[in-house]
């Protein structure tokens, strides 16, 4: 990885410093062979476009553009995003899912559909990638990227900006009937592709149609539709744990046979200083996954000073997931370490960090897992937008809308097997892999008996309110005065119940009535259970009715006002030209949050309702000095918030009695939100049709960062909890451990953002064809936690992407790198080995075509992660496997017609 991670930089150089050299040859208007000046179109004309507007805002912006109808660069919004300088992402089935922008994650940035806020998140396969986190993040593979025409990330603050989103706002656009030609437009684009791990049949079609009468009333509609199968392999470990001395003679007291180990082995097991993986497995995750995006743009000028415009969309995102593990999960161990108290161990070897990297293993017990779920997200939003000029000197402009999201699982069902035989781990020393060697048969239903069935549903839905309106006023030729209010009501709320309390009278019996074996997996085959054959063994449905097991319960409305006065200019300077912005925001936000409470049974008790308040006021400042119409320079300083995650502001809690020790935990409604002060600077030079080169700094200090606090030995009337909540207890019974999120952590992030971008018209012919997109961003952060000096969450300190792109008139081709250096999920909080969870680097390659063979019909060619690239997730301080997947390679050919 090191050596391809040089590589990767050196190309970037190499080609930003060819684009610096093909500045003076582009300073000039470019003429192609025959002496004609070059027609900008395919990859190069969205580039310019963008560019463009880039160059005219007065605010640190990027932007992404559809050249055509229907034809965004990418196939999906996030791996279109993570082209521009600070921008990472992170990855579901293979496809891009999450943002992480200037090293913040995807809780810190807002982002923005036809103006107005949007939330909304799907569903992972895994647990450590966020499998059923409801948060203030949104998920763009929720959306196809047909449905856009232009994305822009904004990264600096302005006062008329919404705030909350503290590393920066993305804003989704989707196209307008009175944007494109006059009469009856259209297009439409059909793809059919397959992935190197499902070889399936995978569909994408995308139509537009739109109809303008004149220039005063115009109607557009578009549709899009993909329907795949997915595949992740991958092999998992579960938390590294260090056994005590007593728990280890616990288990030889039990029937653990060590006696093949020799002496200096055996005294070394028993001290309790060797650290074990809990467990492993061999996965695979398959999913068909359906989604359907429907817009709808109305847009009406009754005079030429009056515009209205009405947004709608739809979209629907569908994936039934079937996962195989088969996985070590012994009866009677705490933790479930790969061998049992019955288990006989043959071998043994540790490392020096005293991490058991080797083992051998006679009578281990294993589970096959078969997990099915299905997971619906359905997103509405509509929006009325007006702007209206008033007068020469006055406009006003603003919207009113309401969008939902609904996240539903009707059914995340388990059917367990049990098994037990011999088996050989053995982990890589970099902690990126590991092999397991059984010395059983797998593949045998006779080895095999029924463990039990777990049954689970939950939901969650988000609705929004949003009013927004803004006046400006020209007061001379120089200064604009803006200002503007906007109210906002946000509700989210959800449940989980669990149901595994079943069957168990039947645990122990045969499987082979409904016994499967599963070979998907490259590295072994092995038996699973097929639930139609299993649930007619057992009479048995998918059913919660009368489960106890609830949790996450919660419901949250955060209602805000806010308003703001912003003063513009552009004026002349010493025969330069200076525009910006200076401005304040207020706002005031009041947030009720209704959560159930549980206890030792998980048994509901009730509901803890809260209410809370906080308010501010955030300066902003953003100048841009134009040197010279091709030179410029920025500047910005801006107060900011990021609103607290969802999960901590729930009330939701619990408390638990075991032994005599009572542990409890909620959720604080009374978190103030994350604030930051941020600086930043860039220098832009503009060259030719698409060039430029950029350099950019940038610094936020961040404080009321939200930490688990658990304090000790505090009475029953701290947590809040109601008396209720356990038998027998009283205000002043103590509380052993009492955990809840607290505002206490302060962080940094720094920043070093370069970018450039060119066609190299200076090359001879047929390089002259040839041009290059290419960005480096270098972060630097810290985020202490319980005293320990740590990366805030998330954040890669190198991210770079590199596009090299020939194109003529009727074809071109491209393809382009994508680097993240290693990030965590989760700190080491300075006490718990385990707490440190994150993911090593990545290189993902992707690649496309066009040949244009008529002006209006297009043959497309897109692959994806072209070289498989391995997802390797680590844990501990150890720097342990967590998880290694491979999702394939795939592939898109495609026709598009416009008209």
């Amino acid at each position: 990885m090191g050596f391809t991670y040089r590589a990767a930089l050196a190309a970037l150089a190499v080609g930003a410093s060819c684009i610096s050299m093909a500045a003076a040859a582009q300073d000039a208007p470019a003429q192609d062979q025959d002496g004609g000046e070059i027609v900008v179109n395919g990859y190069i004309a969205s580039l310019a476009k963008a560019r463009e507007l880039k160059r005219q805002s007065n605010i640190m912006k990027d932007v992404i553009v559809a050249e055509d109808m229907a034809k965004f660069p990418e196939l999906n919004l996030a791996e279109s995003i993570q082209r521009l300088p600070g921008v990472a992402i992170n990855r579901e089935a293979g496809e891009g899912r999450r943002i992480t922008l200037r090293g913040l994650g995807p809780d810190f940035t807002r982002v923005q559909l036809n103006g107005m806020e949007v939330l909304g998140n799907v569903d992972s396969a895994m647990d450590s990638r966020g499998q059923r986190s409801r948060d203030r993040a949104f998920d763009f593979n929720i959306f196809a990227s047909e449905l856009f025409s232009r994305v822009e990330v904004e990264k600096s603050y302005q006062a008329s900006q919404a705030e909350g989103g503290m590393a920066g706002t993305v804003g989704l656009f989707t196209a307008k009937p009175l944007e494109q030609k006059q009469g009856l437009t259209g297009a439409i684009s059909a793809k059919l592709g397959t992935n190197s791990f499902t070889k399936d049949a995978q569909p994408r079609v995308a139509a537009m149609l739109g109809q303008n009468w004149g220039d005063r009333f115009g109607i557009l509609v578009s549709v899009a539709y993909s329907k795949r199968k997915t595949e992740e392999q991958g092999y998992n470990t579960y938390s590294p744990s260090q056994l005590s001395a007593s728990k280890i003679a616990g288990y030889l007291g039990k029937g653990l046979d060590i006696s093949a180990l020799s002496a200096e082995q055996q005294a070394k097991f028993k001290s309790g200083d060797l650290v074990f993986a809990s467990g492993n497995r061999l996965s695979v995750w398959d999913a068909r996954q359906e989604r359907l995006g429907l817009t709808l743009a109305t847009q009406w000028r009754p005079a030429d000073n009056l515009l209205f415009t009405l947004d709608g969309l739809h979209g629907e995102f569908t994936t039934r997931r079937d996962e195989y593990h088969l996985a070590t999960r012994p009866d009677n161990t705490s933790g479930s370490v790969i061998f049992d108290t019955g288990s006989k161990i043959n071998s043994i070897h540790w490392d020096r960090t005293n991490f058991v990297d080797a083992i051998s293993v006679d009578n281990a017990t294993y589970a096959s897992e078969h997990r099915r779920s299905l997971n619906k997200n359905k997103f509405n939003q509509i929006a009325l937008t007006g702007k209206w000029e008033a007068s020469d000197s006055l406009t006003f402009d603003g919207h009113v809308g309401y969008e939902d999201s609904k996240y539903t699982t009707p059914y995340d069902d388990k059917l367990y097997l049990r098994a037990q035989g011999g088996m050989t781990t053995t982990y890589d020393a970099d902690g990126a892999g590991a092999t397991n060697t059984y010395r059983w048969n797998t593949t045998d239903p006779s080895k095999y008996t029924f463990k039990e069935f777990y049954f689970r549903e939950f939901w969650n839905k988000t609705s929004l309110k949003e009013a927004v309106g803004n006046a400006a006023l020209k007061l001379d030729d120089i200064f604009t005065l803006r200002a503007g209010g906007s109210h906002r009501r946000y509700e989210t709320s959800g449940s989980e119940v669990y149901n595994d309390g079943q069957f168990h009278a039947v645990t122990g019996t045969p499987v082979t009535p409904y016994a499967v074996v599963f070979s998907q997996n490259k590295a072994a085959s092995w038996v699973t259970g097929d639930y139609a054959k299993a649930f007619a063994t057992y009479n048995a449905a998918h059913t919660v009715a009368g489960a106890t097991d609830i949790e996450n319960t919660y419901k949250v409305t955060e209602s805000t006002a806010a308003g703001y006065g912003q003063l513009e200019w552009n004026a002349p300077l010493g025969g330069m030209r200076l525009r910006g912005n200076l401005g304040l925001r207020a706002y005031f936000t009041n947030l009720d949050s209704n959560g159930l409470i549980t206890n030792s049974n998980d048994t509901p008790i009730g509901g803890n309702v809260t209410s809370s308040h906080y308010s501010g006021v955030l300066p902003t400042l953003n100048a841009t000095l134009e040197v010279t119409p091709s030179f410029l320079i920025r500047v910005a300083a801006a107060k900011n918030i990021n609103r607290p995650g969802l999960s901590s502001v729930a009330a939701a809690g619990s408390a638990n009695a075991d032994s005599g020790k009572i542990t409890a935990s909620v959720g604080n409604p009374y978190l103030k939100p994350y604030k930051d002060n941020a600086i930043e600077a860039s220098a832009e030079w503009y060259f030719g049709k698409v060039g430029f080169v950029s350099v950019g700094v940038f610094h936020k200090d961040i404080r009321n960062l939200v930490i688990s606090q658990t304090l000790k030995n505090v009475p029953f009337s701290t947590t809040g909890l109601p008396l209720s909540t356990l038998p027998g207890v009283t205000a002043t019974t103590n509380v052993d451990e009492f955990t809840r999120p607290v505002n206490q952590a302060k962080a940094y992030v720094t920043g070093v953002e370069l970018a450039a971008q060119g066609n190299f018209t200076f090359l001879p012919a047929p390089f002259d064809k040839l041009g290059m997109a290419a960005n480096l961003t270098l972060l630097d952060s810290n985020a202490p936690n319980n005293g320990v000096d740590n990366p805030i969450p998330g954040l890669s300190n190198t991210n770079a992407n590199a596009t090299l792109y020939y194109e003529t008139g009727r074809w071109g081709i491209r393809g382009s790198m994508n680097y993240r250096s290693s990030y965590l999920r989760t700190a080491y909080d300075g006490k718990d080995p385990t707490s440190k969870d994150g993911f090593d680097g990545t290189i993902y390659v992707d690649a496309a075509a066009f040949f244009n063979v008529t002006d209006r019909v297009r043959l497309t060619l897109d692959a994806i992660n072209l070289t498989n690239e391995t997802e390797v997730q680590f844990n501990s301080i150890y720097h342990r496997l967590h998880n290694e997947t491979r999702s394939g390679t795939t592939v898109f050919a495609g026709i598009g017609v416009k008209f």
